[in-house]
């Protein structure tokens, strides 16, 4: 069988924003696309077929939490985390540096890498770029990312400087541990804080070093919108335009459109499966608590307009029953309906940008979302 290399195909555009097609080793993936987030070799509530069943071509795994939990060396003697967990299209791994930011505790910094005291039971655990990538190429990632620095917001643009300095050596290290493949990639990751002229050097520094795509790193950590789009748009154009770009931890719906609107390719975030575990489902007019006594005798689906099964089908009377009984299918089904919705949500960008409609399909749903989910129309 002849192995797809990894490339991304764009046959569509709507100003900035980009349709295409992402080959890889491990099938193809519809852009612009949002990643459902595995953490730990799993999407939360949702089984792998529920999670295809959603429209999700890709999905996103932890170095970090599976080095932990169960071993990256397990895994690849179990063959690899897609057999692992029975995952059959294409993964991308993180590598581990957002937890340098979100787990700042327990952990040491230096210039060779980061030594973690584990969160579960305190051991110890060295990783450096190399490492990260020895875990990755492990775990069979198809899209592996550099060990970096996630700099927190608020900082100096010292300490952003010296922050994304120590990326980019690090970047320099995870290029030449990379173990090339056909179809699979390591992605770099700029950073810079919030700082254009940061963000361009960071940008410049990792095209020179060639990396099969490139993500937006460092943004969604309390910036702001506007701030983020600013940050996203003024690092964008310094990025290759035959490669990915990968908007990392982003976001609500909102800031999908937006960051499309601006030439983003992928995305993730924890938010629809974390939502849909503490009832909250998101529609086309805002999202809704489902513990809020008013739909207990509500007969509506969620969202008519979503194309699956639980979106049509359950009551939101039924789905109240169930979180407020504390049935775990309540979390399943919110869970399901929310990555149906982002998947959706994606479909539609995609759509939009192809006939040249983006702005104007932004705007309608803007314009509902902001309507508010209260009563039936």
């Amino acid at each position: 069988m002849t192995v797809q290399p990894f490339t991304l195909t764009i046959d569509a555009t709507d100003g900035a924003a980009r349709a295409g097609r992402l080959d890889t080793a491990h099938g193809a993936v519809d852009t612009p696309a949002f990643m459902p987030v595995g953490t730990a070799g799993t999407v939360k509530a949702m089984t792998v077929e529920a999670v295809e069943a959603t429209g999700a071509q890709m999905i996103l795994g932890n170095s970090y939490h599976l080095m932990l939990r169960p071993g990256a060396e397990r895994i690849a003697s179990l063959g690899g985390l897609r057999d692992f967990m029975k995952w059959t299209g294409p993964v991308l791994t993180d590598s581990g540096g957002f937890q340098i930011m979100s787990l700042a505790k327990f952990r040491t910094l230096s210039e060779e890498g980061v030594i973690f005291q584990s969160h579960l039971d305190g051991s110890r655990h060295n990783l450096t770029p190399e490492r990260a990538m020895e875990i990755q190429n492990l775990l069979g990632s198809t899209v592996s990312m550099v060990l970096d620095e996630c700099t927190p917001f608020p900082a100096t643009e010292k300490e952003a400087e010296d922050s994304m300095q120590l990326s980019m050596r690090w970047a320099e290290r995870c290029r030449g541990a990379f173990e090339q493949r056909p179809g699979y990639a390591t992605f770099g990751i700029v950073q810079g804080g919030v700082y254009p002229h940061l963000r361009e050097a960071s940008a410049n520094a990792l095209t020179a070093m060639d990396f099969e795509g490139y993500a937006i790193g460092g943004l969604a950590v309390g910036e702001g919108q506007d701030m983020m789009f600013e940050t996203a748009a003024a690092t964008i154009p310094h990025l290759p335009a035959d490669k990915p770009r990968y908007l990392m931890g982003v976001g609500k719906p909102l800031d999908i459109i937006g960051a499309v609107q601006r030439g983003v390719d992928m995305f993730d975030c924890v938010l629809p499966t974390r939502s849909g575990r503490t009832a909250q489902a998101f529609t086309h007019y805002g999202t809704v608590n489902l513990r809020n006594a008013r739909h207990a005798d509500d007969p509506r689906p969620l969202d008519e307009s979503v194309s699956s099964s639980v979106s049509q089908t359950y009551s939101r009377a039924y789905l109240h029953h169930l979180i407020k009984a504390e049935e775990i299918l309540g979390m399943m089904l919110l869970t399901w309906h929310n990555l149906a919705f982002y998947q959706q949500l994606m479909a539609r960008l995609r759509a939009a940008i192809r006939s040249g409609t983006l702005d104007t399909f932004a705007h309608t749903f803007s314009t509902d979302w902001s309507r508010g989910d209260i009563e039936p129309l």
